[in-house]
């Protein structure tokens, strides 16, 4: 099982797992809370058809990477990235995030630059600023999320069921687009994650991005489904373009939060169209 150390807890080594396949231009996925690497499925097949090598990995406290009760903030996360790509020594990368993902392909161009990296691709993002402030007006209460920590706490099993159906838009699209098992697949993904992680990260959701995203200097494609309700269209998407130099956008009509599950031919299609160009 490949993995590396990026840091240290105590006695215990800071490991995170990766899985490296294909050959050709490097494209590195980046997974979603509260999912792991494997949640690309979808999209690792078409790419590996298409000719590309496909990284994965698990983000700390994510799937099989260790499971520590520090770093969780975007600047850590980013140097975990900065550390894998430099282990894989990979050049002419193309970085993709999914949601929490989206902010460790801002954060990483931000603070370390293009000098691996081509292209860009966002997910479901979660930039530009969440948390509503003075500045921010279009943003979510910090109540909510004040609620959310506190679920978590109360009932962490419970809460991620919640979210998943969110997640999901279970109420409409359940049977049709997602089945009975594929949703329960990403709860027993979901519950077997950190439960420190779990709730930590949801303070990471309220990172301001507005002055990393102008440092993005690379061709950047964002995927984003309408009908969002996690990271809503509104709130995220409808504000990046501007922020991004080289911006193309996609929008997934009917499409909630994880739409690479969901609508696989729409993400599929916009991402190796973007990939060839």
């Amino acid at each position: 099982m490949p993995r590396i150390a990026v840091g240290t807890e105590n006695s215990a080594p800071i490991e995170i797992h990766y899985e490296d396949h294909g050959s050709g231009q490097p494209i590195v996925l980046i997974h979603g809370y509260p999912l792991n690497g494997a949640s690309w499925e979808k999209q690792e097949r078409a790419l590996l058809q298409a000719g590309y090598r496909v990284i994965t990995y698990d983000r700390r406290g994510f799937g099989k990477s260790s499971q520590p009760t520090i770093g969780y903030d975007y600047d850590t996360f980013a140097a975990d990235l900065n550390a894998l790509l430099q282990h894989l020594n990979v050049d002419d990368v193309v970085l993709c995030g999914f949601s929490m993902g989206t902010g460790e392909v801002t954060r990483y161009l931000s603070s370390y630059g293009s000098a691996r990296v081509t292209k860009a691709v966002l997910i479901g993002a979660i930039p530009p600023f969440l948390l509503k402030a003075g500045d921010n007006p279009d943003g979510v209460d910090g109540a909510v999320f004040d609620e959310i920590k506190a679920a978590i706490v109360k009932d962490r099993p419970a809460y991620l069921e919640a979210f998943l159906d969110s997640f999901y838009n279970l109420d409409v699209l359940g049977g049709s687009r997602v089945s009975e098992q594929a949703w329960q697949n990403s709860f027993n993904v979901a519950i077997a994650a950190s439960p420190y992680a779990a709730h930590a990260c949801v303070d990471t959701w309220l990172t301001d991005f507005r002055d990393d995203l102008p440092k993005i200097d690379v061709p950047t494609l964002l995927i984003h489904g309408d009908a969002d309700r996690i990271l809503p269209y509104a709130a995220t998407a409808a504000r990046l373009p501007g922020l991004i130099k080289d911006l193309e956008v996609v929008t997934v009509g009917g499409g909630p939060h994880n739409i690479a599950w969901t609508h696989p031919d729409e993400v599929n299609q916009a991402l190796l169209a973007f990939l060839a160009k």
